[in-house]
C-alpha cells in the first residue's frame, strides 16, 4: 500500500498549472531531471524518448518540449481516418504525429489545463497548418469531450501528474468507441520513494511524487473497465542527480488496454 501523502489535490493542480505554464513561455525542459525525458537539448531529449529524427523532423519547430518519457504514437498503430484524444497534449507535439498518421480524414483533440501550452500548441498548428487537430482547455480528470469519441486515446508522461488516476481512466474510457484503443507513456514506481520525495511539492511536478506502484497503476487501468491491459515496454530510468532515487525505483512503461466492443 503506498504511503499517503500530504499534499493536497488544489495544491497539486496549481502547482502542475504553474510549472508547465512556466515551461511553455520559456521553452524549458520537462519532467525527470535526467536523460530518459529531459535535456537541454531537446532534439536529443526526444531521440531518447523513442522519437526518431524522422518524427523529429515532421512537426513544427516548438512542438517537442522534450515533456515525453515514451514514444506513444510508434505503438498505437494508428490508421487512417480515425479519431485520436491526447491527454495532456502540452505543445502539440503527439497530436502532429497522430495528425500525420490519421491523415486529412482523421481528427486529433488534444486536452490539456495550461492556458500557455494551449497558445504555444495553437500556434504551432497555424505554423504546420493542421486542420485536422485541435485544442481544448480542460483537465484531464474530466475531459471536454463527448463519449464515444474517439477510436485511440493517447497520453505520454501525463497521468502520473493527475491527483485521481483511477478518475482519469474512467474518463478515457467514457470518451472511447467500444473496441477503442489506450496507449500511453507514463512513469510508474518500482519500490516506495522516500518521504522527503513522495511529499515534495517540486518532486511532484517532476513526474516523481505523483508516480504510483506499477502494480497500482495496472490496477486503476483494469478496473476503469479496460480489458487487455498490458506492458508493451518498460526502461528502467537512471540515477538522479541527487542521488536519492536509483534506478530500481522509477520506470518509464508503455501500457494498451481496449474497450471491450
Amino acid at each position: 500500500m503506498r504511503k499517503t501523502s500530504f499534499i493536497g489535490a488544489g495544491e497539486i493542480r496549481k502547482a502542475v498549472r504553474d510549472r508547465y505554464g512556466n515551461i511553455a513561455k520559456e521553452a524549458g525542459s520537462c519532467c525527470l531531471p535526467s536523460a530518459s525525458c529531459c535535456s537541454g537539448d531537446r532534439a536529443r531529449a526526444g531521440s531518447g524518448a523513442g522519437y526518431g529524427p524522422e518524427d523529429l523532423a515532421a512537426v513544427p519547430d516548438g512542438a517537442n518540449l522534450g515533456l515525453g518519457c515514451g514514444n506513444p504514437i510508434a505503438l498505437a498503430s494508428l490508421r487512417e481516418g480515425e479519431t485520436v484524444v491526447d491527454l495532456g497534449s502540452g505543445a502539440g507535439f503527439d497530436c502532429f504525429l497522430a495528425a500525420n498518421r490519421v491523415g486529412k480524414n482523421g481528427r486529433v483533440i488534444g486536452v490539456d489545463m495550461t492556458s500557455e501550452m494551449l497558445e504555444k500548441a495553437r500556434e504551432n498548428a497555424g505554423k504546420g497548418d493542421y486542420g485536422n487537430v485541435e485544442f481544448r482547455l480542460g483537465e484531464i480528470e474530466n475531459l471536454p469531450v463527448a463519449g464515444n469519441t474517439a477510436d485511440i486515446v493517447i497520453s505520454n508522461c501525463v497521468i502520473n501528474l493527475s491527483h485521481d488516476k483511477r478518475r482519469v481512466f474512467r474518463e478515457a474510457f467514457r470518451v472511447l468507441r467500444p473496441g477503442g484503443r489506450l496507449m500511453i507513456s507514463d512513469i510508474v514506481l518500482l519500490k516506495e520513494l522516500p518521504d522527503e520525495i513522495s511529499n515534495s511539492i517540486e518532486a511532484y511536478t517532476a513526474c516523481l511524487a505523483g508516480a504510483v506502484m506499477k502494480g497500482e497503476y495496472l490496477d486503476a487501468v483494469g478496473a476503469a473497465g479496460f480489458k487487455d491491459v498490458k506492458i508493451i515496454e518498460e526502461t528502467s530510468l537512471p540515477e538522479e542527480d541527487d542521488g536519492l532515487i536509483r534506478a530500481a525505483t522509477i520506470a518509464s512503461i508503455r501500457v494498451s488496454a481496449i474497450k471491450p466492443g
